[in-house]
């Protein structure tokens, strides 16, 4: 990697500058060029999730630019969740097993206010083709293989929420049911701990539905219940597609809480 993010500009014989070619990316700010780089360095694996970067002025002399620029590169990050600052220790790679970020994803808060710790029942992981509309939410060839979990979240002891979620099959290949059991984290962290896939972003589909008799069977409640259906397509790195997720939501004593900036 070029250690100068800015395009190099040839001068001409006589001194003159010559123009740099349309391709060039020298129109976007320089912090934006060095958020890019840093980026870069996140998805490659040169940083790892909870591991510590280099410091604002080691960065600054490696891409040749000032500290400020470093800075606000940096900002940006956090502020995008990638990276975690700690006063006085340094800044960090971002990960899924922290507290803050795993309510990140997960909405679903109770009435108090105060988010209550879950339990995950596994209903199966398998390995199958992927139906036509999964496999275009995660851009892949119709029947592909694709990996589908099915479980169930109770918290305070009351099942409340149904999840199906869709993998791609080439990137969470060797996902069983065995290892989803023995893992006991939050599992975006076992995907990125385990599969080298982070969640950064996700989009999100939310209606009011009447759940319908497999549905109601399976979170205790009467067919025609009415529920928060929840649809979700996560993505990494490179705006990349590895998750579709369908949530049906008991929302008795719960509320779904999305901030808006």
């Amino acid at each position: 990697m070029n250690s100068n993010p800015a395009t190099t500009t040839p001068t001409n014989g006589a001194g003159a500058t010559e123009v740099a070619p349309a391709s060039s990316p020298t129109f976007s700010p320089l912090y934006q060029q060095i958020k890019a780089l840093i980026t870069q360095g996140l998805e490659s694996g040169e940083w790892k999730p909870g591991e510590i970067i280099p410091s604002e002025v080691e960065l600054a002399g490696r891409y040749k630019v000032s500290q400020g620029t470093v800075r606000k590169a940096i900002d940006e990050l956090a502020a995008d969740n990638l990276l975690v600052r700690r006063q006085g220790k340094g800044t960090f790679v971002a990960t899924h097993n922290e507290d803050r970020v795993q309510f990140r994803f997960l909405r679903l808060l109770p009435d108090d206010g105060d988010a209550h710790p879950h339990v995950s029942r596994l209903l199966e992981c398998r390995r199958l083709r992927a139906p036509a509309e999964i496999a275009r939410q995660l851009d892949l060839k119709p029947a592909d293989p694709v990996v589908l979990i099915r479980r169930l979240l109770q918290f305070d002891g009351e099942t409340t929420v149904f999840d199906e979620i869709w993998l791609p099959g080439a990137v969470f290949r060797g996902l069983t049911a065995e290892r989803l059991a023995d893992y006991k984290g939050p599992l975006y962290a076992m995907f990125e701990t385990e599969f080298g896939t982070r969640m950064i972003r996700a989009s999100e589909k939310i209606r009011a539905v009447a759940a319908d008799a497999p549905v109601a069977e399976l979170l205790k409640v009467a067919p025609g219940f009415p529920l928060l259906s929840v649809e979700r397509v996560s993505y990494t790195y490179g705006d990349r597609p590895v998750e579709v997720r369908r949530g049906w939501y008991v929302t008795t004593g719960y509320y779904y809480q999305n901030d808006l900036s």
